[in-house]
């Protein structure tokens, strides 16, 4: 009897699989077939203020930062601190936040970081001391750090295979867009209204953000990998009627077979990420994030230091330079979000990777002997390392299945803030022991092993479905 039990429970584990794994299938069909809506645009404007203003929450402490230091009597190590508290907490923003989206679902999730990284900015009116700054900008910094990778994971899982990277990405450049903002703000609000402006200005995620999320809906992969079909079909009859509403045409959905191992999952493995196929794109991703933030948030940080104290450039001057070369990342991410599915992801960053050796190479041959002369060949350095940058919340999230592509996408994300912290030391050694222009030698080094490890071991995803490319 006990053997006869045994086989009945394990038929009906696989009818449960077959019929979960078809029920996924389906829904993934239907999601593949849909156009971009007007629907699916709201959602992303919605996320995307979201993400605005996470990124400009980033570095309002940088523009606070002046007033603060006369106003506190800080020491260049509490400056430091305060600094780098925001960076700590998005790290474990991303991490945390990550794991919890696979547990309770993006749009909850969502919901918590906004108001955590929100309800923190009104905090910061009311520190008193570098301490309480530094505590509340690494609570504050929990929050943004858990934002972008949990709100990528959630854009990427409404969208088609074959508009996937170019609809993405359209939101993604919100986010430099949003650190160029804060440096408007900064420039014009502080010496008026001093540094508690930085702070007000960031709470408009809570006055826009917050109620417009009962319009958006959970994302319906993950209602499916859940087992949580009604739900799903639900939400993509909602996107199939408000496409139907405006006389488009859907074709009839191709239903692909899905691993019904894999696609019934209903938990997720963090330990998932460091086996099977998932190790190589774990340690690739990895990778690609250290490599890219060294150098550009090591340039951008750094450069106006660079123009007013080795050049001798007015202060006004040294800023204006830093924007030219924000801008012109800017510029660069609109192209690559306009091209990236057509270029394909590998031989784009392959080939941004590798250029970017060159412009890094002529400074230090040349020397860096002069603020155009930096000015120059840094921004194009930037220009072209930034189409990564903004673009690898996209490249992560399709590296991972549903039900870890939140974890997976936030603890990969958590390396670019060990990149950005590296690159600022790294700048500030060479340049105290060996000189300006062996720093550009550094990050050509350092551009030339983020080539090589996306020659080597990174995988093409345009195109592809995103439960074929990760079962």
């Amino acid at each position: 009897m006990s053997a006869l039990a045994a086989d009945g429970a394990l038929m009906r584990t696989i009818d449960a699989a077959s019929f979960n794994a078809a029920g996924n299938a389906e829904v993934v069909a239907r999601l593949e077939r849909l156009p971009v809506t007007s629907r699916l645009k709201l959602l992303r404007v919605i996320v995307g203020v979201a993400t605005f203003f996470d990124a400009y929450t980033v570095l309002a402490i940088a523009f606070a930062m002046p007033q603060l230091v006369s106003e506190w009597k800080l020491t260049p190590t509490e400056i430091g601190l305060i600094i780098s508290a925001g960076y700590v907490g998005q790290l474990f923003g991303a991490v945390f936040f990550g794991s919890l989206a696979e547990r309770i679902g993006r749009l909850k999730t969502l919901f918590i970081t906004v108001v955590l990284f929100t309800s923190m900015d009104v905090a910061c009116l009311f520190a008193w001391s570098g301490v309480s700054m530094m505590v509340l900008r690494f609570l504050q910094g929990v929050g943004t750090g858990g934002e972008v990778p949990v709100a990528s994971a959630y854009i990427n899982e409404f969208i088609g295979a074959e508009k996937r990277g170019r609809f993405f990405l359209l939101y993604e450049v919100i986010f430099p867009i949003g650190l160029m903002f804060a440096g408007m703000a900064g420039y014009f609000l502080v010496p008026i209204y001093g540094w508690q402006a930085m702070f007000i200005v960031g709470l408009i995620p809570s006055v826009l953000t917050i109620p417009l999320r009962w319009f958006m809906p959970e994302s319906p992969r993950w209602l499916a990998s859940k087992g949580r079909f009604a739900e799903a079909n639900a939400v993509v009859k909602l996107l199939e009627d408000g496409a139907t509403r405006r006389g488009m045409v859907l074709r009839d959905p191709v239903v692909r077979p899905l691993d019904s191992k894999a696609e019934v999952a209903t938990r997720s493995n963090w330990r998932e990420l460091f086996k099977g196929i998932y190790l190589k794109r774990t340690f690739t991703i990895w990778g690609l994030w250290v490599c890219v933030y060294m150098i550009n948030n090591g340039l951008v940080t750094w450069l106006p230091t660079l123009y007013k104290q080795v050049f001798h450039l007015p202060l006004q001057t040294s800023l204006a330079y830093g924007w030219i070369t924000s801008t012109v990342g800017v510029v660069a991410s609109i192209v690559c979000a306009l091209l990236i599915d057509k270029v394909g992801r590998k031989p784009w960053y392959s080939a941004a990777f590798l250029i970017a050796v060159v412009p890094l190479l002529t400074l230090a041959w040349l020397g860096a002997t002069s603020a155009i002369q930096v000015l120059i060949f840094a921004t194009a350095t930037y220009a072209v390392l930034q189409t990564i940058a903004f673009s690898l919340y996209l490249y992560s999230a399709e590296l991972y299945p549903t039900r870890l592509r939140a974890v997976g996408t936030g603890l990969g994300s958590a390396w670019l803030r060990a990149g950005s912290s590296i690159g600022p030391l790294l700048v500030g050694w060479i340049v105290g022991d060996f000189g300006i222009q062996y720093v550009f030698a550094a990050f050509a080094a350092v551009a030339l092993i983020g080539g090589l490890v996306t020659l080597l071991f990174a995988i093409e995803t345009k195109g592809r479905v995103l439960e074929e490319l990760s079962p």
